[in-house]
């Protein structure tokens, strides 16, 4: 754990990217106890500034100096940074936690969603991971169930928006909408194909099996997050053309079989979790709606009536902040709580 202070020597790494923000935007808005913030990008963003507090923060360049007195490093820069300078931040005596793929399936690294498994915080070795976006939201809202009746296999089909990939394909978003608007033929850049009006079955690298990195992160994570490997889990990913806000189609089977009203009543009363299901007054969860808050919605509660013990759910969430700078935070607040 962190030792015990007033306030803390935070270093946001990437501080400048649209996860970097969100988590200096989460820090003040929970009041997280920050002596002092330390934006650290690299050196094409250093010079800058970041505002924190009513302040105006410099960025300086992320070196190997950069962790001198540190407490804790949040860390949203990708998983190449995080893989060579996570291990040098712990080693200079702060407490990584990272949003990157690049720890989330070391056994000697937790993956944590504080809702979900906090008792994994007490056997890391300095280095903390998040996990990806759509599997915290995804995790949030089952693991209630999985507590009640046991989940033995989730089919997931998500429809994640474009912040998931950062600020440039916000841009280019935005970019090929006004094209296409003026009847004109955009030139893709940051995706293979046109996402505007459009969307791609295709997150991440297609590994030989056909699947992608994306769907198979949503099988690891899930069953380590939830400390049972016998999930069977399987996965459709898919980028649509929303800004904020990652949407998941679950269909799960459990051992004992839990009615939707069942199901409502325990989602009602867990952490993290918007109950949002009142499909009769057009009431259900969608990313306008979501973008900006804090907990997982979830909404049209349907009993699968094609096996005995199935439900069906739909569960978004704001995937900058749950799936990202939220959860990061939150970690940081159990290991000073």
């Amino acid at each position: 754990m962190v030792k015990k202070k007033a306030a803390y020597q935070v270093a946001v790494v990437g501080a400048t990217g649209a996860v970097g923000a969100e988590m200096i935007q989460v820090l003040k808005e929970r009041k997280f106890p920050v002596e002092t913030l330390h934006p650290l990008a690299s050196s094409r963003s250093a010079g800058g500034t970041v505002s924190f507090r009513g302040a105006d923060v410099t960025v300086k360049e992320l070196t190997k100096d950069s962790f001198a007195d540190i407490d804790i490093a949040l860390f949203s820069a990708g998983s190449d940074v995080s893989k060579d300078y996570a291990p040098i931040a712990a080693k200079a005596g702060a407490v990584v936690i990272d949003n990157s793929a690049a720890w989330r399936m070391d056994k000697d690294v937790p993956l944590v969603v504080p809702e979900v498994n906090p008792h994994d915080l007490a056997w890391h070795k300095g280095i903390l991971a998040t996990p990806n976006c759509s599997t915290i939201q995804m995790v949030v809202a089952l693991k209630p169930l999985h507590d009640e009746a046991r989940i033995q296999r989730i089919v997931v089909t998500t429809f994640q928006s474009v912040s998931g990939t950062g600020k440039e394909a916000m841009e280019e978003l935005m970019e090929e909408s006004k094209v296409l608007l003026r009847f004109g033929q955009p030139e893709p850049k940051v995706y293979p194909h046109q996402i505007a009006f459009n969307c791609l079955p295709h997150i991440d690298e297609f590994l030989p099996t056909g699947y992608t990195k994306e769907e198979m992160k949503m099988l690891h994570e899930t069953r380590k997050i939830m400390g049972d490997a016998t999930i069977r889990v399987t996965a459709t990913t898919v980028r649509v053309p929303v800004y904020i806000g990652h949407s998941e189609a679950v269909n799960i089977e459990t051992e004992r079989k839990l009615t939707a009203n069942e199901a409502r009543a325990i989602l009602s009363t867990a952490p993290g979790v918007q109950l949002y299901d009142d499909p009769a007054h057009a009431l259900y969860p969608m990313p306008l709606i979501v973008a900006g808050q804090d907990e997982v919605y979830v909404g049209r509660i349907r009993e699968d009536e094609s096996i005995p013990n199935g439900l069906n759910l739909w569960v978004v969430a704001d995937n900058l902040r749950k799936g990202a700078a939220l959860n990061a935070v939150q970690i940081a607040e159990l290991l000073v709580r």
